[in-house]
């Protein structure tokens, strides 16, 4: 019996998703952030745009990953990911997005690093409910056209 590998987002998706996905969050986040940090709006969005560069490249690696990982391990596609394994998910891009943010964040506002961490863990809880609505609300816009084989055991 052969292992069945579910079929991955194609690059073209991928980079579609991610740039939706930090687009939406700097309209989101960056007002906030200003508001609640006292860093002005114009260095608040540039600090942002630099975190979201850095969360870009994160985030196709690490879904990409995920993405394999579960698959192999579960046999079913990201699009059909229960509630829990989401929460996960979304938990595990965030606690690593915090480890590569949080030097940028204090060199760019001079804050100390409790200032500047916990501005890092308010993004990061932003950051985790948005990208938690935003994958259900992307994998129900665009969901993963299942393979022939998938197709048929969906049927039944």
């Amino acid at each position: 019996m052969t292992a069945h590998h579910p079929k991955l987002r194609s690059a073209w998706d991928r980079a579609r998703q991610v740039i939706l996905f930090e687009a939406g969050g700097l309209a989101l986040i960056t007002p906030p952030f200003a508001w609640l940090s006292g860093v002005p709006m114009a260095d608040s969005l540039g600090l942002l745009a630099v975190a979201a560069l850095i969360a870009a490249l994160w985030n196709a690696v690490y879904n990409t990953l995920f993405d394999f990982i579960e698959g192999r391990i579960t046999g079913r596609t990201a699009d059909r990911r229960p509630f829990g394994m989401r929460a996960l998910h979304a938990l595990g891009f965030e606690g690593g997005l915090l480890l590569m943010t949080l030097p940028v964040i204090m060199a760019w506002t001079g804050m100390g690093w409790i200032d500047a961490l916990v501005a890092d863990l308010g993004l990061a809880t932003a950051y985790v409910i948005y990208a938690f609505v935003f994958n259900l609300a992307y994998d129900r816009v665009f969901p993963i056209e299942p393979t022939a084989t998938e197709a048929l055991a969906r049927a039944k």
